[in-house]
């Protein structure tokens, strides 16, 4: 068996590409080692840039987005109990975000390949890249009691912060940064209307808290707890009570809470690997980097990789110009370290660090203070927030 590109993972990276790609002539396979209803079944954040709302529309998957995502020109920051709002819009000159659920852009992504009768392998299991630093580089898998194999031109490692993509990929080749960050995300869904049309992120001498939505019926909402709870210690009465003590005293009052439709408890990290590509081997998304979910930067950041890596292949096939695919490493990073310092601006800028001293949180106060006192500031966050350009 032979394709021009294979793909392991098929979330949301690998699905995007493997469908841009498609689209232009190009075969690919896309090796999942869950089933479908599995990949479907995980909830995720879904606040997408402007650009990858474009990307989803180029795609040709993007008509549900569009009817039914909510289109959010702004947001809100809490603090000292009152509310400021970011016009995204206004300070960007007309951009904003899209809030859609991850798991329904990989159901419109899974049906845009279905159309095309696009190859996707679910339960492949033992995946394995072989020959990377060769130009015939190939993937083997399981299949039950079966061995497969594919040939490639190119591999394309989508499979996530622990798949087997990166680890591939020599350690003395391999430069990682990180910063675990001393506090996890405490997020319950439920089905109640939104507090807020908009998101609202709170800064409290509690803990940060995040009030946002997937649709007018269905809420999701964060409090930050330290790292040694678990999800056992957090009864839901015990988290709406705590959430209300975070918010402005008019949000709390028009809280409606009710029972969890799903409750968990997520670490927070920054993580960038370095380089991105090695031999024939291209790393995507989670694979070669993870940020703190406060800034909405994960799912965006990944398709920002997929943009690069399209036009990358589209010029080598099409043009036989290999100049984005050399180049792919440098490009991607440069993006994916401003939304690293965007990412960790927001984290450090909301939460309340445990072994702060009163000067780090004097700095933090003063921090937010210039912001919500400078539209320069704002415009910064903004720009950011809806997306720098590709």
């Amino acid at each position: 068996m032979k394709v021009q590109v294979g793909i392991i993972g098929g979330g949301p990276s690998g699905l995007l590409l493997a469908q841009l790609l498609n689209l232009q002539g190009v075969e690919t396979l896309v090796l999942e080692k869950h089933s479908r209803e599995h990949v479907l079944s995980r909830i995720r954040a879904g606040v997408l840039e402007h650009g990858f709302a474009e990307l989803m529309r180029e795609v040709q998957c993007g008509d549900r987005m569009d009817k039914e995502g909510e289109i959010h020109d702004g947001f809100f920051i809490a603090h000292d109990g009152i509310c400021n709002r970011i016009d995204l819009k206004g300070l960007t000159g007309g951009n904003s975000v899209i809030v859609y659920g991850q798991t329904e852009l990989t159901r419109d992504l899974y049906e845009g390949l279905d159309r095309m009768d696009g190859n996707v392998v679910h339960n492949a299991k033992d995946v394995q890249p072989h020959d990377i630093e060769s130009s015939q580089p190939y993937l083997t898998w399981r299949e039950g009691d079966k061995a497969k194999r594919v040939d490639c031109d190119y591999i394309i490692g989508a499979d996530g912060f622990h798949g087997v993509s990166r680890k591939s990929i020599p350690k003395e080749k391999l430069r990682e940064f990180e910063r675990v960050y001393p506090f996890g995300w405490l997020g319950v869904l439920s089905q109640t209307k939104p507090v807020s049309s908009e998101l609202i992120y709170a800064k409290h001498e509690r803990g940060f808290a995040l009030c946002s939505l997937r649709s007018q019926v269905l809420s999701r909402y964060y409090i930050q707890v330290p790292l040694s709870d678990t999800i056992e210690d957090w009864s839901d009465e015990a988290f709406w009570s705590e959430l209300k003590k975070r918010l402005p005293s008019d949000v709390s009052q028009s809280l409606t809470t009710g029972p969890s439709l799903e409750k968990s408890i997520a670490s927070l990290r920054s993580f960038v690997a370095e380089p991105m590509r090695y031999g024939n081997l291209f790393l995507a998304g989670d694979a070669a980097h993870i940020v703190p979910p406060t800034g909405a930067r994960g799912l965006n950041s990944a398709a920002s990789d997929i943009y690069y890596l399209y036009h990358a292949m589209v010029d080598h096939y099409q043009k036989s110009d290999d100049s984005g695919l050399m180049n792919y490493s440098e490009t991607a990073l440069a993006r994916i370290w401003k939304a690293q310092r965007f990412s960790w601006w927001m984290t450090t800028l909301l939460h309340r660090f445990p072994d702060n001293i009163p000067y780090d949180d004097r700095l933090q106060r003063t921090d937010l203070e210039y912001l919500l006192s400078s539209k320069l500031a704002q415009a910064s966050l903004a720009e950011n927030y809806v997306g720098l350009p590709f």
